[in-house]
């Protein structure tokens, strides 16, 4: 077990970064504080060798750019679409910042992944908290809101837990965006994947959930059995998504509270990731838009060369009454979980 904090460089705005190695067992996960954001994740395959099975940047630069896609950051206030960058709480409009067309995406132009949070580390529990303080009005966003995301690394799997407090009615839903590609290498098309879902959310146009909850089964979209992620991804090439961009409807275990979302398989190294998570629904993402950009190393990534797997909440809920709510009101608490578990065999 170790934990390892070094200066990573400062943002474009000269706040100062840092890095944080954290160890344990098999698992090894870099950290830093711009964006709380993931930036490798290495994991043995079946032969016990170490390989980074998340894509992102070499330099705080690259992160701190606008041809980052949200590689590895938490996500915020409110992950996903919401449709006209505008709600309605408590007979107040409230207008977001408009980052996607006349939508809001993902907390805005400076959501949660590109702004600075103060972080914490603990050697004992090889952990790092990230907190930070959202002020009212931020991207358009009321209340004050104080956040943490803290992760922590386990012989097997890594952990993170976000937290947020409020002191004015506000919407939240924060999301872990990581890209991950379990052969380290290439693109995710031969990956195995299995999502513990009979139903996804239909969308419009703009990517944006219509309302109708529609079933898995016979479609290009059902992955209720180990299905190989490429097999039927051709049909969706007209799509608004030129690939998967969908939000699937996961149970949670009334006695537990949380479930195991999906799993993903890769057949050469045999690396197997389980996600558990208390969030009601799932949000595949495969990297539709990904061609051409530089990674690390100064690889070129393909398109599809890394999978998103968000535990989140219905993108747009404010507006579907029907959704999980994602308003958080003065008084309570929000808090989310979710478990990356590896395997190799």
């Amino acid at each position: 077990m170790s934990v390892r904090r070094e200066p990573w460089g400062s943002t474009r705005e000269g706040e100062q970064v840092e890095l944080f190695t954290l160890e344990n067992g098999a698992v090894r996960a870099r950290l830093t504080n711009f964006g709380a954001t993931l930036v490798s994740l290495e994991v043995p395959d079946r032969h016990g060798e170490r390989a980074d099975v998340v894509l992102g940047f070499d330099t705080l630069r690259e992160y701190d750019s606008p041809r980052n896609p949200y590689f590895g950051g938490i996500v915020g206030r409110c992950a996903n679409r919401i449709d006209g960058a505008c709600f309605t709480l408590d007979g107040r409009e409230q207008v977001l910042t408009a980052n996607e067309g006349r939508n809001h995406l993902h907390g805005g132009t400076r959501g949660f992944d590109r702004r600075v949070w103060r972080a914490e580390p603990d050697r004992l529990t090889t952990s790092v908290r990230f907190e930070r303080v959202s002020p009212d009005g931020e991207e358009g966003y009321p209340g004050n809101l104080r956040v943490s995301a803290e992760y922590s690394v386990e012989p097997d799997k890594l952990v993170l837990t976000c937290r947020a407090e409020t002191d004015a009615p506000t919407l939240v839903d924060l999301v872990q965006h990581s890209y991950f590609n379990l052969a380290g290498a290439g693109t995710i098309l031969d990956h195995r994947l299995k999502i513990r879902s009979e139903e996804r959310l239909e969308t419009d146009d703009e990517l944006l959930p219509t309302g109708k909850i529609l079933p898995v089964s016979d479609t290009p979209f059902d992955f209720q059995t180990l299905q190989t992620i490429g097999a039927r991804i051709d049909a969706l090439e007209r799509s608004p998504a030129r690939g998967y961009d969908v939000c699937y409807v996961t149970p949670v275990d009334p006695v537990t509270g949380r479930h195991l979302a999906c799993i993903l398989r890769d057949p050469v190294s045999k690396r197997e990731l389980q996600i558990d998570t208390d969030s009601p629904g799932l949000q595949l993402y495969t990297g539709n838009h990904l061609d051409g950009l530089r990674g690390k190393g100064g690889r070129i990534l393909p398109r599809f060369g890394g999978v998103c797997l968000e535990a989140q909440h219905f993108p747009d809920a404010i507006h579907h009454a029907h959704f999980p709510s994602i308003v958080l009101r003065p008084g309570e608490r929000y808090a989310s979980t979710t478990v990356w578990r590896f395997s190799s065999g």
